[in-house]
């Protein structure tokens, strides 16, 4: 174990109380808790909102033959108010439903949001979206996909989908992350891991 692995577990947290507050699209709760000080004693009590949310999953497509990424555009009200549009580029992405594994669901939101199915598949990362405010965990994929015939409008009319597939050169998506043409964490953190990994990744994919 590192030497800076916290030196408390939950232990060393009471939560007085808990309790559901909001249920819609998401779901929030209220909590009262106490945790232990680094210094000794107790913080709190205090009171925080927690957003409750499935793990998701993500997928950077990528065909190593043509040197392209596959990304799609669509409507974030998150940034509604932020920037000139809502509209972000972003990893095909998706949550988890019951009995699902990881895999299973990149293999299925490729198919989805960008009518494309993955030969291959790198596990990337796992990562902590915003553990201030939300439990959500998002696990990150690679998929060796073939780009020549990606594009269109995808999702589902279900869930009020409205996607349509992207599909740049490595060179101008790696350009994105220096320009603000990509400014969003899923779809950051996975293509600084491909500058990281590429040349390892075209070899085991070869």
């Amino acid at each position: 174990m590192s030497t800076h692995s916290p030196e408390f577990s939950n232990a060393d947290v009471k939560v007085l109380e808990r309790k559901e507050c909001h249920r819609r699209f998401l779901r929030i709760d209220l909590l009262t808790l106490q945790h232990r000080r680094f210094e000794g004693g107790w913080v709190g009590p205090v009171v925080r909102e927690l957003m409750i949310r499935r793990p998701a999953v993500g997928v950077l497509l990528y065909d190593p033959t043509r040197d392209e990424i596959v990304l799609v555009k669509q409507f974030r009200v998150g940034v509604l108010n932020e920037k000139d549009s809502p509209w972000l580029l972003e990893l095909v992405a998706g949550m988890i439903e019951e009995g699902e594994s990881e895999e299973s669901v990149a293999r299925r939101e490729s198919e989805e949001e960008a009518n494309l199915r993955p030969t291959e598949l790198e596990r990337i990362c796992e990562y902590y979206c915003s553990p201030g405010t939300t439990n959500e965990k998002i696990t990150l994929y690679c998929g060796k996909v073939d780009a020549s015939t990606a594009g269109g409008i995808y999702g589902l009319d279900n869930e009020h989908e409205d996607i349509e597939v992207v599909t740049m050169s490595y060179a101008e998506a790696v350009a994105g992350l220096d320009n603000g043409l990509i400014d969003n964490a899923i779809t950051i953190v996975a293509l600084q891991w491909l500058m990281l990994n590429k040349d390892r990744l075209l070899e085991s994919w070869r």
